[in-house]
């Protein structure tokens, strides 16, 4: 344990405006809307406006501090303390929020977002009977998200970080009445424990070596506490990576965000964009000084984050439901994140986290969008198909002249997604591929590159089976497919137009014929500057030796890529073979079953950890519950007192003889004994 240095002057001068009422209005709103499901669960006037006013509100205070913060050029983190919470000898923790540059980036993206899906919740969960419930759900949601963004220690921290995993249980398990669904949200809240546990350790280990859980602190005394490349850094940064692992979907422990997409399409729109999958790179960035001191832990962020993306894209290619190929890409997406920020492009993996909030958001609305219309049309003709039907690709098609403004918009997102110029895509993710190539990791570089081509593949086939070629939708139904409602529509083209321009925010200088834009980067540049110091300290300047050989050759190989990819998606789903509906189409064979199953990982799961699990529950359930505590504590004294019990009574006869002879008897034993002794 070192002795602790004080945290820097906050601030320089500056004030945040109303930091508290950022996490508080969210609260309230969860107050609100549950005592509205409890009290008056018909009405919908309450949620309605409450709901996603409360965060739009946040979103306002947090836009009015960011341009705070840009008109004072402040620097350094404002901590502000509200009561003390922990305190034992010397440790201490306060319930306190930290507000500087990274923070309000985060909780500018998570109000923001949240907000255009809170109103577009209007419209699509507007006849649902939990109504008032969802929206109470979806508020607590960001409130802790929102917790975890802006605390100032790890403790406050990882209360944001279990809330939002007990929310998604919430959320994803929404429509608990269908076993799927309950299954989901259970799935993903028992995965995610075992991510926990591994931040807690990590945490602890934090403690024993620093003194301190606060944030500036310990990256202040880190330095000094560990050694560069130690086993005690590397072992802490190996358990706050498991968390991050669990929490933003990574291998091994990827495998409930998928089944999320069984809750409400807005909340799957919530949690893959904007709030939980985000948390682990957000940790990765904020503790950014303790893994670039932790370099076998970086590579391993690295080299787990460009795996997952190929891994999960893989998958992505031979999937069929419109809302489980986008989830796949969120899992391959976040993947990218952590191979930016795991070779100490932290910048750049935050900025992709930034773009993706939009252009993912906008692709699961749009999917809501299409959903909303087809069920509807379904019920129109008095049919009620089950929803794998209604959301299998191979039955839809041709949908672009009834749903014109989805159809658009889901390119737009599309597009962006595939990272083609000008979309934001193209800007944060090539980026990443750029950074990982300029530190001379030529696999990875080679694994993210394919993995960018498959992206615009399988995303321009999911756009191209929904909206173009020849409709699979039989022809009854298609003339009942109509657009979302406006309060649904709004948000998607907003989202639409963020998926556009966010990223020409931030332009690298690399790319030819367009001028170098750095203003996302300059503005997190305060942030990340002690961990880049770190790096550049023990690396030295990275050299660009990407195997291109130069900026112009790498992205021009990109482009082509990404194009090509799409290009081809759109020439073999709706040019080269009339698709069949999902009734008459064969299951994929070969090497497409592989990834149709998705590498049997849930099967191998199963098998190997689930039902050993299971025995070994049934056993000891028999042996240890049943049998020793029941069995022999508690049957066997009940059982041994009932034995004392009726030998006792035998004693008991009410004849006045038998108890005079009874006596005698003990009184000749006792002479007995005293005599024989």
């Amino acid at each position: 344990m070192v002795a602790l240095p004080e945290p820097a002057a906050a601030g320089a001068g500056w004030e945040p405006f109303l930091p508290g009422w950022i996490v508080l209005l969210p609260l309230l709103g969860f107050l609100v809307n549950g005592a509205a499901a409890l009290l008056a669960p018909g009405r919908k006037a309450i949620p309605t406006w409450v709901g996603p006013g409360v965060i739009g509100l946040s979103f306002l205070i947090v836009l009015a501090n960011l341009v705070s913060i840009l008109g004072a050029g402040a620097a350094e983190p404002v901590v502000r303390s509200y009561w003390t919470w922990i305190a034992a000898g010397d440790f201490e923790v306060a319930a306190a929020l930290q507000i500087d540059r990274l923070s309000i980036v985060m909780a500018l993206v998570v109000t923001g977002v949240s907000f255009l899906i809170h109103v577009y919740s209007v419209g699509y969960m507007g006849a649902d009977p939990g109504y008032a419930r969802y929206f109470a759900y979806l508020n607590l949601f960001v409130f802790f998200m929102l917790v975890l963004v802006l605390a100032a220690n790890f403790p406050v921290l990882f209360v944001g970080w279990e809330g939002v995993g007990l929310c998604s249980y919430l959320l994803i398990g929404f429509w608990f009445q269908e076993p799927a669904k309950a299954a989901a949200g259970l799935k993903a809240f028992i995965v995610n424990r075992i991510g926990d546990f591994g931040f807690l350790v990590g945490l602890f280990m934090l403690f024993a070596y620093t003194g301190s859980l606060n944030f500036q602190q310990v990256f202040a005394a880190a330095p000094q506490a560990f050694t560069y490349g130690s086993a005690a850094i590397t072992i802490t940064t190996l358990f706050l990576f498991l968390g991050c692992v669990g929490k933003s979907a990574q291998i091994p422990l990827y495998v409930w965000l998928p089944d999320a997409m069984h809750g409400p399409t807005p909340v799957s729109a919530l949690i893959h964009a904007a709030t939980m999958v985000t948390a682990g790179v957000y940790l990765v960035a904020r503790a950014s000084v303790l893994f670039a001191l932790a370099p076998f832990t970086s590579g391993l962020v690295a080299g787990v984050g460009a795996l997952t993306a190929l891994f999960a894209a893989s998958i992505a290619l031979q999937q069929f439901d419109i809302k489980r190929v986008i989830a796949y890409s969120t899992i391959s997406q976040l993947g990218y994140m952590f191979a930016g920020v795991g070779v100490g492009a932290y910048a750049a993996g935050i900025f992709h986290l930034f773009t993706h909030a939009f252009f993912k958001a906008l692709l699961f609305l749009a999917a809501g969008a299409v959903i909303h219309g087809l069920h509807h049309a379904w019920a129109r003709v008095g049919k009620h198909p089950t929803e794998d039907e209604v959301q299998d690709l191979r039955n839809m098609g041709g949908l672009r002249d009834a749903l014109p403004w989805t159809s658009w918009t889901a390119w737009a997102g599309a597009l962006a997604l595939a990272g083609i110029f000008p979309f934001a895509g193209f800007f944060s993710k090539d980026e990443i591929i750029w950074s990982v190539g300029a530190r001379g990791l030529t696999i990875l570089w080679a694994v993210l590159l394919l993995t960018a081509a498959l992206t615009a593949f399988y995303v321009a086939r999911w756009a191209a089976m929904t909206f173009s070629g020849e409709t699979r939708v039989p022809g009854d139904v298609r003339r009942h497919v109509h657009e979302a409602p406006t309060v649904m529509m709004v948000p998607l083209i907003l989202l639409a137009a963020g998926s556009l321009v966010a990223g020409w925010l931030n332009v690298a200088p690399g790319l030819p014929f367009l001028p170098g834009v750095s203003r996302f980067h300059d503005f997190l540049a305060p942030v990340f500057e002690q961990a880049e110091a770190i790096w550049l300290a023990h690396a030295g300047e990275f050299e660009h030796v990407a195997p291109v050989g130069g900026d112009e050759g790498l992205w021009a190989i990109v482009t082509l890529a990404l194009a090509g990819g799409v290009l081809y998606a759109v020439f073999l789903r709706v040019s080269a073979r009339r698709l069949l509906p999902a009734a008459r189409a064969p299951e994929p064979s070969g090497f497409a079953r592989l990834l149709y199953r998705k590498w049997y990982v849930d099967e191998l799961y199963d098998r190997f950890i689930v039902r050993p699990v299971l025995r070994a529950s049934d056993v000891f359930w028999r042996v240890v519950d049943q049998g020793l505590i029941d069995g022999v504590f508690v049957n066997g004294s009940g059982a041994a007192s009932r034995a004392a019990g009726w030998a006792l009574s035998r004693l008991q006869t009410g004849d006045v003889s038998t108890y005079v002879v009874a006596v005698l008897v003990g009184v000749l034993i006792l002479l007995a004994a005293a005599l024989g002794g």
